[in-house]
């Protein structure tokens, strides 16, 4: 059955966070699911873009409640200083979108010794994830989706050197990060079952979505795709955004899952179960990435 947004019940009085909500598909995803009743949570690490955005949305939906939170995922200080005010003022969380990232940046180490796509694409979300988890209602509406990427399939992880502290590739470090995102979201949804939840962890892709995430990209090979097939395997952020709502808000989403385009090599098209590599469900590697993760953030998930 094809997920279409109309077919979303009303859902005022709910939450969510959103991370990366000034631009692209954070900013569809907020705007549809304030058009939806929800609360939305605009976590962004520039304050200025975000009101932008949050302006841009009440002119498309007046009535949208929106709320704006400073949070720079390459920072684990600021991840936790952000869970400080959302808990300050909030006592639940009914989605979290694990959304925010960068892609093929120069090789950059944050404050925390992270390579910087690993930092924000994987351990600031993880680190988020654990500090807001206590917050989610035990409801199989409650969802946290990990968005992931196409470039999983290609991604391998370098468990002995995850921040690329030898020899940096910033293709490899970003299949890795998004190849992370979905073993996060398998592995929590697994932990979660475990333990008797209801929350549901899954994942979803946007295809080729116009958004600014290619930026960094060499300007050669961005005019040479836009004029051979970036026309044919793209779509707008918009519809690169459904995958992300009908994980987090489809009734029939399931946990473990992974949702994304259903057209062309997965690249565009309506929304619905995508295909998921088979290394990304490797038990083993994902309950020793757990740890690794764990160890290099100081996270602890209290799912019991």
């Amino acid at each position: 059955m094809t997920f279409k947004m109309e077919k979303v019940p009303s859902q005022f009085g709910r939450i969510a966070m959103v991370t990366g909500a000034n631009s692209g598909l954070g900013y569809e995803t907020a705007l549809a699911m304030s058009q939806k009743g929800l609360k939305v949570v605009m976590a962004c690490r520039n304050l200025d873009k975000a009101e932008e955005a949050k302006q841009k949305i009440l002119v498309v939906e007046p009535k949208a409640t929106l709320e704006i939170l400073l949070l720079d995922l390459s920072k684990l200080a600021s991840v936790r200083n952000a869970v400080k005010e959302f808990r300050n003022k909030h006592d639940r969380l009914d989605i979290l979108i694990n959304n925010a990232g960068i892609m093929y940046p120069p090789y950059k180490k944050t404050e925390d010794n992270f390579e910087s796509q690993m930092a924000v694409n994987c351990f600031g979300h993880f680190l988020l994830t654990s500090l807001l988890i206590d917050l989610v209602p035990n409801d199989p509406a409650s969802r946290i989706t990990w968005i992931s990427s196409s470039a999983h399939k290609t991604g391998r992880l370098n468990l002995s050197d995850i921040n690329f502290t030898k020899k940096y590739s910033k293709m490899s470090s970003y299949g890795q990060s998004k190849l992370v995102c979905l073993m996060y979201a398998l592995e929590l949804d697994k932990k979660l079952k475990k333990a008797g939840k209801k929350i549901k962890s899954n994942s979803a892709h946007p295809g080729g979505a116009h958004t600014n995430l290619g930026r960094n990209m060499p300007k050669w090979l961005l005019t040479l795709m836009k004029s051979t097939i970036l026309p044919f395997i793209t779509h707008p952020a918009s519809n690169g955004a459904l995958p992300i709502l009908e994980a987090s808000l489809a009734q029939d989403a399931e946990g473990g899952q992974y949702y994304g385009p259903q057209g062309f090599l997965e690249m565009s098209g309506v929304s619905g179960v995508a295909t998921i590599a088979k290394h990304a469900k490797d038990m083993n590697k994902s309950e020793h990435l757990w740890r690794i993760s764990e160890q290099l953030t100081g996270a602890s998930y209290r799912l019991y």
